[in-house]
């Protein structure tokens, strides 16, 4: 018989694990609700020309990432790569432009991307979204930004800053784009295949490539900042004005354009110390001509992503503790079938009251079943053994002291629900 194992590029996650997840889920609902952001939900797959269209055709999720396929209606249809794109279709499809503006939401949930998978990196990956759309404030991407920064810090990151940089408009970024071709036609031969292809197409994503070579030339290429427009310098400057106040640290990086094509002016990372070579725990920036391109009026937005596998890797890295989750404190312990329905009732009676509670199964000796006690960590061993049944009565024995006390079966929950609190 065959030995299955989960697809190349998925994950489960273990019982041990889940207190990770349990924790930041809770502290990312908590932290958004801080800030006003409400939950949003979207389909898990959506029509694939809205990904072409809004991602852009020539992005690397594009071309080589998506899971794409012909439902049984013969329509393209691609499961979710990415939030921002479903995100602005729900805004524009709903109508929410008359709601206050921005509307500010999040979401959290799978996405899939068929790329090569690495440490905190996989194909099908959770993701927490956030978005503001409807504003163009710098406020609106400090805001954004904090949300990120407050939900690192408070699940007790170490060494947080932003990367940060601004990518202009489709009015300055021409200008630019023409001093930047111009600068790589000069390095044609020392470039690598993949930036050779985005000299041809997406001449800005030249400036996001990994490969070693090409980092000495993306190092001395022209800077996307000297080239903006008064419009995209003075959203730029506020936006810093903003973070000096706060005093958040931030680099500055002409590199960073992220590898998408809605993006415009502010693009940001959040890095945290000690993870690696892939330090970015979260990228986002601003999108104001997302909804055009899906067929909407003019309407400006701003958010970011965030993998939450790339976030508990970071917490294991810098050895951040989290709470465990909660398990039930009492095993009860049959010693025979008559008694065993007494422990069936009685376990009935302590969980509807909010005592989890634990019952053997089988055919097991007492020595047996508190060693199972022991190994599931209960506080409360509950014995109802012949005499017990008889006197209608349990003996409880505290697995930490290792005493045990006679109490009568109708007392049991009072007795259990004064020492567990």
């Amino acid at each position: 018989m065959a030995l299955y194992s989960a697809p190349r590029g998925t994950q489960d996650i273990l019982p041990e694990d889940q207190p990770y997840w349990r924790h930041i889920q809770e502290r990312i609902h908590c932290i958004a609700q801080l800030y006003g952001y409400q939950q949003l939900d979207t389909p898990i797959f959506e029509d694939t020309a809205l990904f072409e269209h809004g991602v852009g055709e020539t992005t690397d999720i594009v071309e080589k990432e998506m899971y794409s396929f012909l439902d049984k209606g013969g329509d393209s249809i691609t499961l979710r790569p990415e939030f921002t794109a479903g995100v602005v279709r729900a805004y524009l499809e709903h109508g929410m432009h008359v709601r206050p503006q921005p509307v500010k939401v999040y979401s959290l949930g799978p996405c899939f991307r068929y790329e090569r998978p690495q440490a905190g990196r996989y194909r099908q990956h959770t993701q927490f979204n956030v978005e503001a759309v409807g504003e163009q404030d710098p406020a609106v991407d400090l805001e954004v930004m904090s949300v990120a920064w407050h939900l690192y810090e408070d699940l007790g990151f170490k060494g947080l800053s932003f990367q940060l940089n601004s990518i202009g408009c489709p009015r300055c970024r021409p200008g630019f784009l023409k001093v930047l071709v111009k600068y790589y036609e000069g390095h044609v031969d020392d470039i690598c295949d993949d930036c050779q292809r985005r000299l041809e197409r997406s001449p800005l994503r030249l400036l996001d490539c990994k490969n070693e070579g090409c980092q000495p030339i993306i190092d001395a290429a022209p800077d996307m900042r000297d080239y903006l427009c008064d419009e995209c310098a003075e959203h730029f400057q506020t936006l810093l004005g903003y973070l000096d106040a706060l005093g958040r640290p931030y680099t500055l990086s002409h590199r960073l354009v992220r590898g998408l094509d809605y993006y415009t002016k502010t693009v940001f990372e959040v890095w945290a110390e000690g993870i690696g070579a892939q330090n970015a725990v979260c990228g986002g920036g601003r999108y104001d001509g997302l909804a055009e391109v899906l067929g909407g009026p003019p309407t400006p937005g701003v958010g970011f992503a965030s993998g939450l596998e790339r976030i508990v890797l970071t917490m294991k890295h810098q050895g951040v503790e989290v709470p465990t989750l909660p398990s039930p404190q009492v095993l009860i312990a049959s010693l025979d079938e008559r008694t065993k329905v007494m422990g069936v009732k009685l376990a009935g009676e302590l969980r509807a009251v909010g005592i989890g509670a634990l019952t053997s199964f089988g055919e097991r000796s007492l020595k047996a079943q508190l060693r199972q006690a022991d190994r599931q960590g209960v506080a409360f061993t509950l014995i109802i053994g012949e005499s017990e049944a008889e006197a209608g009565q349990v003996t409880v024995r505290d697995m930490i002291k290792g005493e045990q006390y006679p109490v009568v079966l109708e007392d049991v929950i009072t007795w259990l629900s004064q020492r567990l609190g």
